[in-house]
C-alpha cells in the first residue's frame, strides 16, 4: 500500500424519503475506532452486528446489540434524539448505515464493513419483512415528521411480483438497489473497508469471524471462542432475537422472531422463471461489471 493520504470518498447527495434521513450523518461526531456496518439491508445486517458485539464484549450473554447498534440514517427518531443517545455512549461504538457510499460522511477514524447478498435474495428477504410489517410499523414510517415522498404502502401481490418490481423499479419500494452495491464495491481497497458477502458467512462462519475480528483489531480470547460462535449461530439469535432485533421486534407480527427469519439463500430459484433470472442477471453485470456482478451472486468462496 502506498504511504500517500488515500483518495477519501466525499459526499455527494442526501437521500430522504420514508425510511431515510441521510442528513442525520452530517452532524454525527466520529471517534477513532467507530465501526460502521453497511449494507443495503437484508443482506446480513443484524448477523454482523451481533458478530462485532460478541467480539467487542468477549462473547457475553445477553448483549442488547440492536440498541447498541442503531441504524443511523433511519429517520425515525429524528436526530435530535438519536444524536445525543450516540454521544452518550461510551463502548466502542458499531453503528449500522443503508446508504451509499456518496450519500454517507466517509472518516477515516472509522472502520467500515459491508455485506453483500445477491440481489433476489435480498428481495425475497425484504418480502417477509415487508409483508410482516405491523401497524406501528407503518405509522411509524408514514406518520411521524419529516418523511420526504410518497407513503410507504403494504406489498400487493406475491414474492415473485414482488421481485419483479424490485428489480424493474431498482429496489422499490425501498431505495435504489444498485447504487448501493457499487459505491461500496469502489472503495473496497480502502484500508479502513473490509467486504465480506452473506454466503461466505453461511459457508465459514469462524473464518468470517476471524477475518472480521483482524479487521477491527479486536483480539481473540480463545477461550471464549465457543461461546462466541454459538452466540453468532443462527438457532441462538432465533432464540435470542428480541437481543438483536430493533425495538425488540415490536414492528413486526409474531414478534423479534418474525424478523429474523430463515437466514437461508435460494428460495428464489425454483420459483423465478428462467426469463427472470436472465434479466436479473443482465441487469446485474450492466450496473455493476462482471467481477462485481460475479462477487454479488455468489461470495469469494463460490
Amino acid at each position: 500500500m502506498s504511504s500517500s493520504e488515500p483518495n477519501w470518498p466525499k459526499k455527494t447527495r442526501e437521500f430522504h424519503d420514508h425510511h431515510t434521513d441521510s442528513t442525520i450523518w452530517n452532524d454525527f461526531k466520529f471517534r477513532d475506532g467507530d465501526i460502521i456496518i453497511g449494507t443495503y439491508a437484508k443482506s446480513g445486517t443484524t448477523w454482523t452486528q451481533q458478530i462485532v458485539s460478541q467480539l467487542l464484549f468477549d462473547g457475553a450473554e445477553g448483549i442488547p446489540a440492536a440498541d447498541m447498534s442503531p441504524w443511523v440514517d433511519m429517520r425515525v427518531p429524528p436526530k435530535e434524539v438519536k444524536l445525543p443517545e450516540l454521544e452518550a455512549q461510551t463502548h466502542r461504538r458499531f453503528l449500522k448505515t443503508h446508504l451509499p457510499v456518496d450519500a454517507l460522511v466517509f472518516s477515516p477514524k472509522a472502520k467500515y464493513i459491508y455485506i453483500g447478498r445477491d440481489g433476489r435474495d435480498v428481495a425475497w428477504s425484504w418480502y417477509n419483512h415487508h409483508t410482516h410489517a405491523n401497524e406501528a410499523y407503518y405509522d411509524a414510517v408514514n406518520n411521524s415528521p419529516g418523511r420526504v415522498g410518497p407513503e410507504f404502502e403494504r406489498p400487493k401481490g406475491d414474492v415473485v411480483e414482488y421481485f419483479r418490481e424490485f428489480l424493474a423499479r431498482d429496489g422499490h419500494p425501498y431505495w435504489p438497489f444498485w447504487v448501493n452495491i457499487r459505491t461500496w464495491w469502489e472503495v473496497r481497497d480502502l484500508p479502513n473497508v473490509l467486504l465480506i458477502h452473506f454466503a461466505d458467512m453461511k459457508a465459514d462462519m469462524p473464518g468470517e469471524i476471524r477475518k472480521i475480528a483482524e479487521f477491527l483489531e479486536i483480539p481473540i480470547n480463545e477461550e471464549k471462542w465457543p461461546a462466541i460462535l454459538e452466540h453468532c449461530g443462527f438457532e441462538y439469535m432465533k432464540e435470542h432475537a428480541e437481543q438483536t432485533v430493533p425495538l425488540n421486534g415490536a414492528l413486526w407480527n409474531g414478534g423479534a422472531k418474525t424478523f429474523i427469519n430463515k437466514g437461508t439463500n435460494g428460495r428464489w430459484a425454483n420459483m423465478l422463471t428462467d426469463e427472470d433470472i436472465k434479466r436479473y442477471e443482465a441487469e446485474a453485470i450492466a450496473q455493476l461489471g462482471e467481477e462485481c456482478a460475479d462477487w454479488l451472486a455468489n461470495g469469494t468462496k463460490g
